[in-house]
C-alpha cells in the first residue's frame, strides 16, 4: 500500500499496448530449485504482477517493503528525466478531476498539430481502455496504463509504459494522468511541466479547494468556456484564485469542441517542442 495517499502498490497495475498481441503480453520462465524442483511460472506485460514469494524461494532473497515511497519515485523520475532529456522528448503531465475535458482537448490537439509534431499518449485510468481507444483512433501511439485502486499514476509506471510505447527522438509523450485533484501533483513523473485542466462546471474555487496541484502546474487549461453562458462560474475570480496561490502559472481559456483559444494552446506547445530543439550555445 502507498505510504503516501494509501492507494494500492502497482501489484495491480496493468499496461496494456493496443497494438500487440497476445502472443507478445506473456512469456513463462522455469527454475530448478536447490533440491531439484523444477517450477515454471508465467509473467503478463499488460499486468506485469508478479510473486514476490516464489521468486524469494526461488533465488534465496527476502524482499523488503520498508522503503521512502517518494523518494523511490523520486530516483526513477529523474532516471525518466534524463531518458527524455537523450531523446529531445518534450513530456507533459495533464492532470484534472474525471470529466474535466483531457481526453476531448488531447485528441484535437493530436488531431490538429499531426502534421507538426510527433505526438504520443500514455494514458491513466484506474480501469478500461476506453480513453486510449479514442486516442488510438486519431493515429498516434498510445499505450494505456490501468492503475487498479490507484489514484495516480508513478515515475515507476510511466518508466515501464515507455518500455512499450517507444517513442521516436524530437517527439512530444503526453501522460494523461488519472481523474483526481490530489495524489497526481504529488508525483514526479520526470516530466517537462505539469499542466492542470479545470473546466468551467467545476466552480471557480477549485484552486483554493485544491491548492497543491494548482501551485505545482506550470500550465492551468480552463476548459468548455463555451458553456459559459449556461453555468454559475466566474472567470475572473478562477483566475484570481488561481494566480493567488501560484503566481507564476500560466492560463489559457478554450473550448475543444468550438475551437475557442486553441491557437494560444498550440503556440505554447510548439514553442516548448523548439526550445527542446535549441542547442545550448558554445
Amino acid at each position: 500500500m502507498c505510504v503516501t495517499c494509501g492507494c494500492s502498490d502497482d501489484g495491480e497495475t496493468k499496461i496494456i499496448n493496443l497494438e500487440a498481441t497476445e502472443a507478445e503480453h506473456n512469456h513463462h520462465h522455469t527454475h530448478t530449485l536447490p533440491d531439484g524442483t523444477i517450477i515454471t511460472h508465467s509473467h503478463s506485460h499488460d499486468t506485469h504482477i508478479e510473486v514476490p514469494q516464489l521468486h524469494a524461494k526461488i533465488h534465496n532473497t527476502t524482499i523488503s517493503l520498508e522503503q521512502d515511497i517518494l523518494a523511490k519515485n523520486n530516483l526513477i523520475a529523474a532516471q525518466n528525466r534524463g531518458w527524455f532529456k537523450g531523446r529531445n522528448i518534450l513530456t507533459l503531465n495533464l492532470m484534472s478531476s474525471p470529466g474535466a475535458g483531457k481526453t476531448t482537448l488531447l485528441t484535437r490537439t493530436i488531431n490538429d498539430l499531426k502534421q507538426q509534431l510527433s505526438i504520443n499518449v500514455i494514458e491513466g485510468d484506474q480501469e478500461t481502455a476506453n480513453d486510449a481507444q479514442k486516442i488510438k483512433e486519431t493515429g498516434c501511439k498510445v499505450i494505456q496504463i490501468n492503475t487498479g485502486t490507484g489514484c495516480h499514476l508513478d515515475a515507476s509506471m510511466i518508466d515501464r509504459g515507455l518500455q512499450q510505447l517507444n517513442p521516436p527522438l524530437n517527439s512530444v509523450v503526453m501522460i494523461e494522468n488519472v481523474g483526481n485533484l490530489v495524489c497526481p501533483a504529488l508525483f514526479d513523473l520526470g516530466e517537462n511541466a505539469k499542466v492542470v485542466i479545470l473546466s468551467v462546471t467545476e466552480g471557480e474555487d477549485k484552486p483554493l479547494k485544491y491548492p497543491h496541484i494548482f501551485r505545482a502546474s506550470d500550465i492551468m487549461i480552463l476548459t468548455k468556456i463555451d458553456l459559459l453562458p449556461y453555468v454559475q462560474f466566474d472567470v475572473q475570480k478562477c483566475i484570481a484564485y488561481a494566480t493567488e496561490v501560484n503566481p507564476q502559472i500560466q492560463i489559457f481559456q478554450i473550448s475543444a469542441t468550438t475551437n475557442i483559444g486553441l491557437d494560444n494552446w498550440y503556440k505554447w506547445l510548439t514553442e516548448k517542442v523548439t526550445d527542446l530543439s535549441t542547442p545550448f550555445p558554445v
